[in-house]
């Protein structure tokens, strides 16, 4: 066991329509300067928020730990703002019951006094994630947590989609769209689209048609080496979102990469994730 970590720098990422994260920042914030640990909150979120005197335009991914106060939606912004950056992510759940947070709001201070501790001395644990890097047509436009969606670009239409594996084309999709997800993700858009729940803990790629205009229906369940390519096959232009934000638009013969990154999304846990269980209370599934 050693002492504690050396915690010198800590901002947040906050939730802006959440009344209750001006609240919580400025208690971190309070935890923070009692410490003399370096303190500061994106600008935008400090212009939301009224905490002005806290907004930077500094780079979270400076930080020793990140600190997200909102629900899923903001850990994977808070995700894309590291850029990639091996920092630790703590996420405070300010919303429903969510996949990625880890503590409830009224513990955070507990939660930052355990992180000060050290994981060496047993308080804490990273839980890692595989990331996507998505590439359109050979040009890095992000990482994904979730998963990086070709689809449509016209009401009405569907998209043709060339999906190839490796390099080896696979086949023609005639669908609204394609989800390449993680197995994070596997709980999101893909689920909704009839993929497989995948556990975080493993490594995979899933690749997922949504509407598929087609008898082959199903999703594909890949290495976690696999690289995913995806070109705009037909006449019409799709879009392309990585982790719900739009990206770029695609014309016929654009092409869209997804390979696994070298980085991962790491998450602060204080015990033993409970995947299974967070998932059975989403669904509403009894014991038998």
């Amino acid at each position: 066991m050693t002492g504690p970590v050396e915690l010198e720098r800590l901002a947040v990422v906050a939730h802006h329509e959440r009344a209750e994260a001006r609240e919580h920042a400025m208690a971190i914030a309070e935890w923070c300067r009692g410490r003399e640990i370096d303190f500061w909150i994106p600008s935008v979120d400090g212009d939301e928020l009224r905490l002005g005197d806290h907004a930077s335009d500094r780079p979270v991914a400076e930080a020793d730990v990140v600190v997200s106060l909102g629900g899923d939606g903001t850990m994977l912004r808070s995700v894309h703002l590291l850029g990639g950056q091996a920092v630790p992510l703590l996420g405070i759940n300010l919303g429903s019951l969510g996949y990625l947070t880890e503590v409830e709001p009224d513990c955070v201070v507990d939660a930052l006094d355990r992180f000060a501790l050290g994981a060496e001395a047993g308080e804490w644990h990273l839980d890692r994630r595989m990331l996507l890097d998505v590439s359109v047509n050979g040009q890095l436009v992000g990482r994904a947590l979730n998963e990086m969606v070709v689809e449509k670009n016209q009401s009405g239409h569907t998209v043709r989609l060339l999906a190839r594996i490796d390099g080896h084309p696979f086949t023609h999709y005639e669908a609204d769209g394609l989800i390449v997800s993680t197995p994070t993700g596997s709980t999101a858009y893909s689920l909704s689209a009839r993929g497989p729940i995948v556990s975080p803990q493993h490594r995979a790629i899933l690749l997922t048609p949504v509407s598929p205009h087609m008898l082959f229906d199903r999703s594909l369940v890949l290495s976690p080496d696999e690289v995913v390519e995806i070109e705009v096959a037909g006449h019409r232009r799709a879009d392309v979102a990585v982790d719900g934000q739009p990206q770029s638009v695609l014309s016929p013969g654009d092409e869209v990469r997804c390979s696994p990154s070298a980085s991962t999304a790491d998450f602060v846990r204080f015990g033993t994730y409970r995947y299974h269980q967070i998932l059975k209370s989403k669904f509403g599934l009894a014991d038998r």
